[in-house]
C-alpha cells in the first residue's frame, strides 16, 4: 500500500467563499500514482470547511443565505467567542458544513456520484489557509 500527502493553500479576498477544488484533488491523485484506494480531503483550519455537493451557483447562493440565518455574522457582540475577535460565526458555519470528505478511488479516478464535486468553504477569509489531501491505496 502507498501513501501520499500534499497541502493545498487557498486565500480568498472575501470573508466567505466556496471554491471547487476537485481539479486540485484530481491533480494530487495523478501525482500520487495510486489507482485504487481512498482520498481524505480536510480543512486544516477551524473556520474553513471541505464538503461535497453540486457546483451550481444557485445552490451556493442558497448556502450563503442559509448559513447566515443559522449563524449570522452580526451582531458580533452576540457571541462570547468574539471578545477581541469577530469570527464566532465562522466556527459555527464550519461545524455545520463539515471538516472533511473521503472519496473512493477507482481505476485512478475519484469515484463520484452524479454532479458531485469537492469544495473548499471559507467562512473567515482574507488570509492563507491549507487543505490536506491524504491518499492511501495501491
Amino acid at each position: 500500500m502507498k501513501s501520499f500527502r500534499k497541502e493545498l493553500w487557498f486565500e480568498t479576498p472575501t470573508r466567505r467563499a466556496f471554491i471547487n477544488i476537485s481539479s486540485h484533488v484530481e491533480n494530487c491523485l495523478a501525482e500520487s500514482g495510486i489507482t485504487e484506494g481512498l482520498v481524505l480531503v480536510n480543512a486544516m483550519h477551524i473556520t474553513a470547511s471541505v464538503f461535497i455537493n453540486d457546483d451550481e451557483s444557485g445552490l451556493h447562493h442558497d448556502y450563503e443565505v442559509w448559513l447566515e440565518k443559522i449563524a449570522p455574522h452580526e451582531p458580533v457582540s452576540g457571541y462570547r467567542h468574539n471578545v477581541g475577535e469577530d469570527n464566532a460565526d465562522a466556527h459555527m458555519k464550519r461545524q455545520v458544513m463539515g471538516r472533511e470528505v473521503v472519496v473512493a478511488i477507482t481505476d485512478g479516478k475519484l469515484d463520484f456520484g452524479t454532479w458531485e464535486q469537492i469544495f473548499y468553504g471559507e467562512f473567515d477569509g482574507r488570509r492563507a489557509k491549507r487543505v490536506l489531501v491524504k491518499i492511501i491505496g495501491d
